[in-house]
């Protein structure tokens, strides 16, 4: 475990803005920043984090918490693995307590094979510089790539030693345990033996990170010229490692990405390497594998512009083409660049300076489907059927785009190139989308938007309502909790007035709801996380008029409770009064302008529900025909008074509402 003085200088020295900064572009809009969101698709920014406050919010999924929340579900990580990575990143020391022997049982194996590669990382890293057979092996190969020390220290190239096992034992030797070097995939046992056999031997290696810089999985290139030897072997799929979710030099690349609203795509790790160390940092590899949606989904989060940059010869940009589409279905501006049909990537990156290859790229990156129409018209010139191929595989490119509008204009643009009628190939496109989950796929598709507007507009109508006037009558109890729960967070240092007789009274907020849940038997917050921030506060307040820090409720221990603070804190930010108000001389009050009235109505209207709840108990209680006649008297006289309670409330509300 972690202490919590500790823990209170992690969240002290962590920057929100910073920290989410690693992972998705913020862009600043007022005092808050903005973006799209890391956690679901969207093409409208509603992802908003508050250095203020220190809380990230989307406004879409729902998704909101403070910096660790924001690690522990962006990096899947538990709150002390969250805790640590935060203390990696801002040098702060953590002593945990001494550990059960039950705690050390349970120990995360994935956190076990991370510190595992960590350590591998290191060990490939001391091979290839401190070792002759690295320095002359390993080494040599590096620099006749033409890669410098500074290129080959910021990746972490190193190389594994022949000898079969020579990393296994050192591994081993560390205190590292035999199933995790298996799990990881670093070694692996041969059929009908006991002993650890290394995967990568006599291989220079390529560490291969997350987004946040950990070592989850290597590359290793062979350098031997057999030709029944695969040239690269990748770690096989694991707990902590798949392929389909990763790209390579992403954390390498992502600031420039963000800097420059655009990614490059190459095919190799030595294609990412060269163009990195001529300037050119915005790139990464799906290291040649076919692109998947899962890395596509992952470089979104960076930049919705992708220029793809693959071997200029004919039949690898044929090739790459095919797998286009699916940057295409997630609705992101793609881009190619044709390369001399001499060059890769990495042999360009060598043969140019910085300028040369980002002049290069602007002045020949083109669209990708008017690029992708040239290219095929080209080479079915004469032949009608390869030509009614090449219409049938750009009208399925362009079928994947999601927006209706951009469809059209690519249909229009490729219906000049091709010679064919515009109407023909949207035509086509309408057919193919509605084909693609039966004929009635669009039919549904703007169903499902027409009803989610429909709601969205009636709940808009109803927040608008409740902002205005208060909680409504007929809010349920759990709503009126989380109401109450955030006028006691916000507001609870404040003071309101009420009107009594023909003269006003001050009320703290604080005091008025910690005196309504004390007093009277019975109240009780039913969410739990609501109890846990009201028993918070109660144990963090001092005096009438004094602020408890948010940061108790931010940075609550629990997830949950975390979460329910942010939300209760973010409910209303994404609120600007029309410019009509102003335009028309009408001023627009506040939610703590209106205290003095929403905060008593909340509160009377949680009495009246907690009092419909008791009530209910009790004539339950009444109800049972076992029941004894002096608790029948005593259930009765309760009954009363709530009879008379509810009659009170009754009539204070309608002084209100009128």
């Amino acid at each position: 475990m972690i202490d919590q003085l500790t823990i209170d200088r992690i969240f002290a020295a962590a920057d929100i803005v910073d920290v989410v900064g690693d992972f998705v572009t913020l862009r600043r809009q007022g005092a808050n920043y903005q973006a799209c969101c890391p956690f679901h698709t969207e093409k409208t920014p509603s992802f908003v984090v508050s250095p203020a406050k220190g809380v990230f919010k989307c406004f879409g999924c729902g998704k909101g918490g403070n910096v660790v929340s924001f690690i522990m579900e962006h990096e899947g990580m538990g709150y002390v693995d969250a805790l640590k990575y935060l203390g990696r990143k801002y040098g702060i020391e953590i002593q945990e307590k001494e550990r059960t022997a039950e705690e050390v049982k349970r120990n995360d194996d994935r956190e076990s094979m991370m510190v595992l590669n960590g350590w591998a990382a290191e060990y490939f890293k001391k091979a290839l510089t401190s070792t002759p057979e690295g320095r002359n092996v390993g080494l040599s190969y590096f620099r006749e790539r033409g890669f410098t020390e500074a290129t080959i220290e910021k990746f972490g190239l190193g190389y594994c030693p022949e000898g079969y096992d020579t990393f296994s034992k050192a591994a081993l030797a560390a205190g590292y345990k035999e199933e995790f070097l298996v799990g990881t995939g670093l070694s692996f046992k041969r059929e009908g033996h006991d002993t650890l056999t290394d995967r990568f031997y006599g291989r220079v290696m390529f560490p291969i990170h997350t987004v946040s810089g950990r070592v989850l999985a290597f590359g290793g290139r062979t350098l031997k010229t057999d030709k029944t030897v695969a040239k690269y072997k990748n770690s096989p799929e694991s707990e902590i490692y798949q392929k389909r979710m990763t790209l390579y030099g992403l954390f390498f690349a992502k600031k420039a990405i963000s800097q420059l609203k655009c990614a490059i795509l190459v095919e190799g790790y030595t294609d990412v390497i060269s163009m990195h160390q001529a300037g050119v940092e915005n790139v990464v590899a799906s290291s040649g594998t076919s692109l998947t949606t899962e890395q596509v989904k992952l470089l979104k989060r960076f930049t919705e512009n992708i220029t793809v940059m693959y071997d200029g010869d004919a039949a690898g940009l044929k090739a790459s083409l095919r797998g286009i589409d699916i940057i295409l279905k997630e609705g992101m501006n793609v881009r190619i660049v044709q390369l001399p049909p001499e060059h890769d990537p990495d042999s360009f990156a060598k043969a140019h300076t910085a300028d040369e290859v980002q002049e290069y790229i602007r002045s020949r990156e083109e669209d990708f489907i008017t690029f992708k129409c040239k290219l095929l018209m080209a080479d079915s010139a004469g032949d009608v059927q390869a030509r009614s191929a090449v219409i049938r595989d750009v009208v399925g490119s362009i079928a994947e785009i999601p927006d209706a509008i951009t469809r059209a204009m690519y249909a229009k643009e490729c219906a000049v190139i091709m010679d064919v009628d515009e109407n023909l190939l949207l035509g086509e496109v309408a057919k193919l989308r509605a084909g693609l989950s039966g004929d009635a796929e669009e039919r549904e598709f703007f169903e499902r938007q027409r009803q989610q507007k429909m709601q969205e507009a009636a709940e808009t109508l109803r927040q608008s309502s409740a902002s205005n006037s208060g909680t409504a009558i007929g809010s349920g109890i759990e709503e009126l909790e989380r109401e109450l729960t955030r006028y006691l967070i916000r507001y609870g240092h404040l003071s309101f007035d009420i009107k009594e007789g023909t003269q006003l009274k001050e009320y703290n907020v604080a005091e008025t709801i910690v005196d309504m849940m004390r007093n009277v038997i019975g109240f009780d917050f039913q969410n739990p996380e609501c109890r846990a921030i009201y028993e918070c506060y109660v144990e963090h307040m001092t005096e009438p008029g004094v602020e408890v820090p948010l940061s108790h409720f931010i940075n609550y221990p629990s997830a949950e409770v975390s979460n329910m603070a942010v939300n209760l804190l973010t409910m209303d930010d994404n609120y600007i009064p029309s410019k009509l108000w102003s335009e028309h001389d009408i001023g627009v009050s506040s939610e703590r302008d209106r205290l003095s009235e929403a905060l008593p109505r909340a509160i009377m209207l949680y009495k009246s529900k907690v009092i419909e709840r008791l009530s209910a108990t009790f004539q339950a209680q009444l109800n049972n025909p076992d029941i004894d006649e002096d608790t029948a008297l005593d259930i009765v006289g309760k009954l009363r008074v709530l009879n008379n309670e509810r009659n009170d409330i009754a009539h204070k509300l309608k002084r209100l509402i009128l």
